[in-house]
C-alpha cells in the first residue's frame, strides 16, 4: 500500500482511528514532509478528551507540533455541523501554520458511503462525486479499502481509539457503513466506484461550463437576476448551485435548492430566502444578493 504526497508542509487531521493512525503513520515515513498535527474535539462524545490526550501522545511519538480544539457542539450537532466545525478549524491551523494543504484519512469506504448517503439525501450530481482531492485538501488514501487499513494497522503493530457512536445505527452513515454497504458484491462494489469516478469527471466538466459560459463571477455576492429568471428551470439549479458553492455555501440539498429557485424567480424585491443558518438570499429588483444574517 502506497500513497503520493509532494514534499512540503501539511496538517494532517487525526482523529485518533484506525484511519487516521495508519496515515500519519505513513506520512511520517515520506521524506521531506513536514507535519503538523490537528486534532478536533467535536464535544459530542463524554470520552473524547481520551481521544485528544492519545492524539497528543501520538504526536510526540513523532515528535512533529500538535494543535487541537474544542467544539462543544453537543450530542444533538448534526453531520454536517461537525463537518463544519472541523474543517474551519483544520482550515485557521493550515493559516496559521503556513502549510501546503490539509491532508484527511478519508479512504475508499468513505467514498462509497458518502456516495450512497447522498443518494438518500438528494443531493443530486455533486453528491455522487464529492468525497475528492480538491480545495486545498489532499485525500491520499481513497484508492484504499477500509480493511487494508486495518491489516497494515495490524502489521505494524499500531494502536487506535474506537469511535462509539460508530455503532449507533440511528445515524443514516452507520446504517449504511453496518448494513448497506457489506451487502454489495465485489462488482456491485467496482461499479459503484466507476460511477462514482464518471461523476466526479462529469462534475468538473459542468462546473467550468458553468463558470465558464453562464458567467459566474466567483468573487461576486451578486447576481444579475434578470438573467436568472429567463433560465430554464433545470439550468438555473445548476447555476443557483454553483452561484453557492463558489460563495463557500454547501450544506444544501435538492429540496432545499428547488425552493431557492422558485423564490428566486417569484419573490418580490425586498424578500429574503432562507439559506442556511448563516446567510440569505435577498430579493433586489436588478440583482439577487448573498448575504450573512444578523448577529
Amino acid at each position: 500500500m502506497n500513497i503520493e504526497v509532494q514534499p512540503g508542509r501539511y496538517v494532517v487531521a487525526v482523529s485518533g482511528g484506525v484511519d487516521s493512525v495508519v496515515l500519519l503513520h505513513m506520512l511520517s515515513q515520506k521524506p521531506k514532509v513536514a507535519l503538523v498535527v490537528a486534532h478536533y474535539d467535536h464535544g459530542i462524545r463524554e470520552d473524547s478528551t481520551q481521544d485528544r490526550r492519545f492524539v497528543e501522545q501520538l504526536a510526540k511519538q513523532y515528535e512533529v507540533p500538535f494543535v487541537y480544539d474544542e467544539g462543544h457542539l453537543g450530542k444533538t450537532a448534526s453531520e454536517a455541523q461537525a463537518r463544519d466545525a472541523r474543517y474551519r478549524f483544520l482550515r485557521t491551523v493550515q493559516k496559521t501554520t503556513d502549510a501546503d494543504a490539509i491532508i484527511t484519512a478519508h479512504h475508499q469506504d468513505d467514498m462509497i458511503e458518502t456516495a450512497l448517503l447522498n443518494l438518500l439525501r438528494g443531493t443530486g450530481r455533486k453528491g455522487m462525486g464529492s468525497l475528492r482531492s480538491a480545495h486545498g485538501i489532499i485525500r491520499p488514501l481513497l484508492h484504499v479499502p477500509k480493511q487494508e487499513l486495518i491489516n497494515y494497522a495490524t502489521t505494524h503493530h499500531l494502536e487506535w481509539r474506537e469511535d462509539i457512536t460508530n455503532k449507533d445505527l440511528t445515524i443514516k452513515r452507520n446504517y449504511i457503513r453496518h448494513k448497506v454497504a457489506p451487502k454489495l458484491t465485489a462488482r456491485q462494489r467496482a461499479e459503484l466506484l466507476s460511477y462514482i469516478t464518471k461523476f466526479h469527471d462529469l462534475n468538473h466538466k459542468l462546473d467550468n461550463m458553468l463558470i465558464n459560459q453562464l458567467h459566474i463571477q466567483p468573487s461576486r455576492y451578486k447576481m444579475n437576476r434578470a438573467y436568472f429568471i429567463h433560465l430554464p428551470h433545470t439550468v438555473a439549479k445548476e447555476v443557483l448551485a454553483m452561484w453557492l458553492r463558489l460563495q463557500g455555501v454547501r450544506d444544501f440539498d435538492t429540496k432545499g435548492l428547488e425552493r431557492m429557485v422558485v423564490a428566486a424567480k417569484t419573490y418580490a424585491p425586498g424578500l429574503l430566502i432562507d439559506v442556511n443558518n448563516r446567510c440569505h438570499i435577498k430579493i433586489y429588483k436588478s440583482y439577487l444578493a448573498l448575504e450573512l444574517r444578523d448577529r
